[in-house]
């Protein structure tokens, strides 16, 4: 697969898309959408549907999230450039090619082997590189790289996990998806002191399970 100007075109319907019906402002966050061609992280019976706010099947039965999901999550978390941001769930790759694009410090973690190669060799071919991407266990973040500015987590968490907020700088933000598995709800916490945060919340989803442990 190719990116064409047909799926640039179908690009900029879904940033207007997102801009005018969803109320994604963050222009950043918006053109890092219009320029990742989400297509080519998924599999090619499904390149015709890319563009349309609509979550896909990837490998090991976990799904790629709607772009609108994709673009509030990072419109949470308010980035600025360079900032240090750990991603938890890589998946195929999306999300974190979108956050490169933003011009940030990208540490993702993945806990399922098939998928970390495969977003390793797409976010390769696309030159859009993380700062360091890892296969591992998610819960337990990336420790020797802490403390970040942002961490995003990208599947939903039954617990909060209490290791990703001690590797948060203060003043730093972690949105995460939390509750059982058929819904959950996306919160943003800012760390105000080495023991404080402030909660918000934003609303029903559905994300795949954030799992323990990696999966070979």
């Amino acid at each position: 697969m190719q990116d064409s100007f047909v799926h640039k075109g179908k690009r900029k319907i879904l940033v207007d898309y997102l801009r005018e019906k969803m109320g994604i402002s963050d222009e950043k966050v918006l053109n890092a959408i219009n320029v990742v061609p989400r297509h080519l992280f998924l599999e090619s019976i499904f390149e015709d549907f890319a563009y349309e706010d609509r979550a896909f099947p990837i490998l090991a039965q976990q799904t790629i999230s709607h772009p609108s999901t994709v673009a509030e999550q990072t419109e949470l978390l308010e980035l600025q450039e360079k900032e240090k941001v750990l991603e938890i769930g890589t998946g195929c790759g999306y999300q974190a090619a979108v956050l490169v694009q933003m011009n940030v410090l990208v540490y993702t973690v993945e806990r399922q082997k098939d998928l970390h190669d495969f977003s390793q060799k797409k976010l390769r071919e696309l030159h859009l590189r993380p700062k360091f991407q890892s296969f591992g266990d998610g819960f337990l973040g990336l420790p020797t790289f802490a403390p970040f500015d942002k961490i995003l987590v990208t599947c939903g968490a039954e617990i909060l996990p209490t290791e990703l907020l001690h590797q948060l700088k203060i003043g730093g933000k972690m949105v995460i998806p939390l509750g059982k598995t058929d819904e959950q709800i996306l919160y943003r916490f800012t760390k105000i002191s080495p023991t404080e945060f402030e909660k918000e919340e934003f609303g029903a989803y559905k994300f795949v399970p954030m799992l323990n442990n990696t999966n070979h």
